[in-house]
């Protein structure tokens, strides 16, 4: 063995100690780590020819590398709907890292670490009030999870037609109707090959709304003239968490031959409280849903899971089975997460998840969710006290704002540059209904009411020195 590596090896105790105390020292002090900064480095360094080991290379990573961390997951961090990570999701993070699985088989001699993962998406579905009917996995994040459904989704339309996409390509039109999609879902049908141009907007809710118009869709559809479809509908959208009407959509389902997905990123958790889940009835119907972890449910990135209805299974399988390894026996048969998704190789993503679940229940993710909407409608009540605009209702986490009066909005640019340099706070840039916009998120489970008095002294005290420039 190389010396560097038996010495590590001997020290791993220690190495790992050193390494648990500084995430440790991390954490309990993320409230004054600043949520943006204008560090930078060199990254163009020499590899070291005989290895540095692992303390003096913490110890490097300390100097050099530490000071671009930004409080991503503290409680001020507001900026692209991104959470933070409880404490269990740590555990089940670092045992993911230590365990160190491939996660696919879940009946196989080298190892059924999936069905951990199947063991959490049933706990998910508990969570999320959603029918066993569905199948589920692991990916990275939105993306690839809308990636994973709207590619099952492009292998049934072209089933419509006696086509098998998967083997042979696209050789019709994909239509698609969407009315305010995700970008991802966007460059999503870039990667399938569909056309990132290539989709029909359907018309929104008159009344300042991002849900799409039923009527118009249902105008859109009859000018398709029967031929088949794939719907992209939204559980929360980014900018203002507005929600298709699902109840709306299984109607047209009764009525239409389509594939209804639904991007719930960070929406589909208003499943989990009482208050909030009338905004997801009927969504059990779909086709297939999209579902961010490490939003709302506040485990590490990358996590995120798709679910798609188990009578598609055989279209699942014929859009990613690898068919050129006949070692891995039957596809049906033999259940494996390589045959069902993108990717190859993965780690056990589901653990963080499955140790949150675990620990916290039902009743603490209710917690999360209605404490992050309480606080959402906290800061914008606060926003109007203070001579700011909401460009949108507050219908669930998110708050689209901006700089009150049409005079000021050549200043919003300048004013959340200014707001985020403060390192306090962190907020996205957004443009909604034409008008520049600052958009604010609230999913981090340590975010408080003292977090949102903070922010707006901050913002009042930037507003005044712009306005004495």
């Amino acid at each position: 063995m190389n010396s560097i590596l038996q010495q590590d090896l001997d020290d791993f105790e220690n190495i790992l100690e050193k390494t648990k105390k500084q995430g440790v020292d991390f954490l309990n002090d993320i409230e004054n780590v600043p949520t943006s900064n204008t560090y930078t480095i060199d990254p163009k360094t020499t590899l070291n020819e005989l290895g540095l080991g692992s303390i003096d290379a913490l110890k490097e990573f300390n100097e050099r590398l530490a000071p671009l961390m930004v409080s991503s997951s503290g409680p001020r961090y507001w900026g692209f709907v991104t959470g933070g990570s409880t404490p269990a999701s740590i555990v089940g993070d670092w045992l993911a890292s230590v365990y160190d699985q491939n996660t696919q088989a879940i009946k196989a001699q080298g190892g059924a670490s999936a069905l951990i993962e199947f063991e959490t998406i049933n706990l998910l579905l508990q969570l999320l009030d959603l029918p066993d009917t569905f199948l589920g996995g692991f990916v990275t994040g939105a993306t690839m999870s809308n990636f994973t459904s709207l590619a099952v989704a492009r292998q049934w339309f072209g089933k419509q037609f006696g086509k098998d996409y998967a083997k042979n390509g696209i050789s019709e039109t994909v239509n698609i109707l969407t009315a305010t999609p995700h970008s991802s879902s966007i460059k999503c049908l870039s990667l399938l090959g569909i056309g990132s141009q290539n989709y029909t907007v359907v018309k929104t809710v008159e009344g300042n709304r991002e849900a799409l118009d039923i009527v118009d869709l249902e105008e859109n559809i009859k000018k398709l003239d029967g031929k088949p479809f794939i719907l992209i509908s939204s559980a929360g959208t980014v900018n203002t968490a507005d929600f298709d009407d699902f109840e709306a959509i299984v109607a047209l389902k009764e009525k239409y031959n389509f594939w209804w997905h639904i991007d719930g990123a960070f929406g589909g958790f208003a499943a989990v409280s009482d208050k909030y889940n009338h905004l997801v009835k009927g969504w059990e119907e779909a086709d297939s849903i999209t579902i961010d972890c490490h939003k709302w449910m506040n485990v590490p990135y990358e996590s995120a899971f798709f679910l798609t209805k188990k009578e598609h299974i055989n279209l699942q399988i014929e859009t990613f089975q690898n068919s050129n390894a006949p070692y891995l026996g039957n596809a049906l048969e033999n259940f494996n997460y390589l045959n069902v998704l993108p990717e190859n190789s993965r780690r056990l993503r589901a653990l963080p998840a499955w140790f949150s679940l675990k620990a916290y229940g039902k009743e603490g993710f209710r917690d999360i969710i209605e404490s992050s909407i309480a606080l959402a409608l906290h800061f914008g009540n606060a926003l109007i006290e203070n001579d700011f605009e909401l460009l949108a209702p507050i219908r669930l986490n998110n708050v689209c704002f901006t700089l009150k009066g049409e005079h000021n909005q050549e200043k919003v640019s300048q004013f959340l540059s200014a707001l985020n340099d403060t390192g306090k706070v962190f907020m996205t840039p957004t443009v909604y209904q034409n008008k520049k916009g600052i958009r604010a998120s609230f999913v981090n489970w340590r975010t408080t009411e003292n977090d949102v008095k903070l922010v707006i002294q901050e913002m009042r005290e930037v507003r005044e020195v712009l306005s004495n420039l």
